[in-house]
């Protein structure tokens, strides 16, 4: 195989990755902020980086993969006060909302989960720290980080001029120093609160990631972390800001690569709540199979945005479903295989470890498919066990194709609704055998009206979802 290259935001190209310790890569996901249920930017980001995870360890590398929950921040506050549920009530019905969202994504599990309301002293630790080199200061309101202290501010984002557009993305106060200075800790009174010895408040969005990849993650070395993830929306000033905070209290840089997924768009403008346009990932589950999603979103590279519609969805699925149906067609032993059986599994990953070219490698198994099923067609004969292998590749390295494949069809039928058919059918096998094949295609017409298609194979009648 090929090196694995990934493309740094930060140095705005595509360079070889070479980890601190390829036994243990280290990864952090910025995370969702849990006071609403996920939306398909969240999908877009968490499957971008679950396939990250995943072509590391097809490449032999140990993973740590880290994606903190952030359960303190205003936007909760003020569901808080819209609700009257508790904090806890709040954060733990949409963390639970998050997870199972993800687990139906076929998102990898994570190793760490670091929870901001669990991690608050590391960052009053780090608050003091920055106070006492005099890189943060104190003001009415809160405690703030002097941005003109870091002479390596803006090099991340290289947003270093103040430009309307970036200065209207932080908080505007009249007392700061700096217009880009930001809270590291704001005083208040009011919601949930922590004691700090500069004040009784809460801590900034900023600062809760810094601190929980610096008592979690750090390693020895120039950096904390090999990999920072995240949304592109977060490079500023979000990232800069995680970066130049961290830098300044532990004179280490926060990471050596920086990788951001594109938006999720819906007919051009960017998702956003505001916007009214947030698509639930709970809600689009209810029509589509969970992989024919993940399937979709991973088809788009992950540095390109994703214009977000359902006729693009359907595509996907029919692409999809030529896999499936090749597993539908082919009867395996029980035989143990590894991913590197598969003949295309040297091109395959040459191909995403080109910064995850998706759309290579998913030409790669296109090709592959319609070969396998020329050869089923013409009565050649195939290894299964090689053909095994191809979907494990898949299943391992791309999250797809490792459901049964007679379920994957019959998706969104109710169990009532499979008793009905399968009785149907049973009087349609019956009906055949007594030469009533009158009868039999009517049962055959009325399935087909339902939605329903049916094949009559060696082993059975076998039926799916139209």
């Amino acid at each position: 195989m090929k090196p694995l290259y990934i493309y740094d935001s930060v140095k705005k190209q595509k360079i070889e990755f070479t980890p601190m310790n390829s036994d243990d890569v280290k990864i952090y996901i910025c995370g969702p902020t849990v006071y609403d249920d996920a939306h398909l930017g969240h999908a877009r980001s968490a499957i971008a980086f679950d396939l990250l995870h995943r072509v590391l360890l097809a490449n032999g590398y140990g993973v740590t993969m880290a994606k903190n929950i952030t359960d303190i921040d205003d936007k909760i506050i003020n569901k808080m006060a819209s609700t009257n549920q508790t904090l806890s009530q709040i954060t733990t019905f949409y963390t639970t909302s998050y997870k199972n969202d993800m687990t139906s994504l076929n998102i990898l599990p994570n190793t760490i989960e670091p929870y901001a309301t669990k991690n608050i002293e590391p960052m009053i630790d780090m608050i003091n720290t920055l106070l006492t080199k005099d890189i943060a200061y104190v003001i009415e309101d809160g405690v703030y980080f002097d941005v003109s202290k870091d002479s390596s501010y803006g090099s991340l984002s290289c947003k270093c001029e103040d430009d309307s557009q970036n200065i209207s993305r932080i908080e505007q106060k009249l007392d700061k120093r700096n217009p880009k200075d930001f809270a590291l800790w704001k005083f208040t009174k009011d919601g949930v609160t922590y004691d700090a010895p500069f004040g009784l408040g809460r801590p900034g969005w900023h600062i809760e990631c810094s601190a929980m990849i610096s008592k979690h993650l750090s390693s020895g070395g120039e950096f904390h972390i090999d990999i920072h993830c995240g949304g592109a929306d977060l490079l500023f000033p979000h990232h800069e800001n995680e970066a130049a905070q961290t830098r300044c209290a532990t004179n280490k840089e926060l990471s050596k690569y920086w990788m951001h997924n594109g938006f999720v768009t819906i007919d051009g403008e960017k998702m956003s709540k505001s916007l009214g346009n947030s698509f639930f990932v709970k809600d689009v589950l209810k029509s589509y199979h969970s992989e024919v999603i993940r399937f979709y979103m991973m088809s788009v590279h992950y540095r390109n945005d994703l214009s977000f519609n359902e006729l693009d969805l359907i595509a996907s699925k029919k692409r999809l479903d030529k896999i499936y149906r090749l597993k539908k067609r082919v009867i395996f032993g029980d035989d143990e295989v590894m991913i590197s059986e598969s003949s295309i599994f040297s091109q395959f990953m040459d191909a995403l470890n080109d910064d995850l070219n998706i759309s290579i490698a998913l030409s790669i198994v296109d090709e592959y498919i319609s070969k396998i099923n020329e050869n089923l067609d013409q009565k050649v004969k195939i290894d299964k066990k090689e053909l095994k292998a191809t979907f494990k590749l898949l299943s391992d390295v791309l999250g797809i194709g490792g459901s049964d494949a007679f379920e994957y069809f019959q998706f969104g039928v109710s169990l009532e609704q499979k008793a009905s058919i399968e009785d149907m059918l049973e009087k349609r096998t019956l009906a055949k055998k007594e030469k009533n094949f009158a009868l039999a295609d009517s049962i055959r017409d009325e399935l087909k009206n339902m939605g329903i298609s049916i094949m009559d194979t060696p082993n059975g009648t076998v039926w799916e979802k139209e």
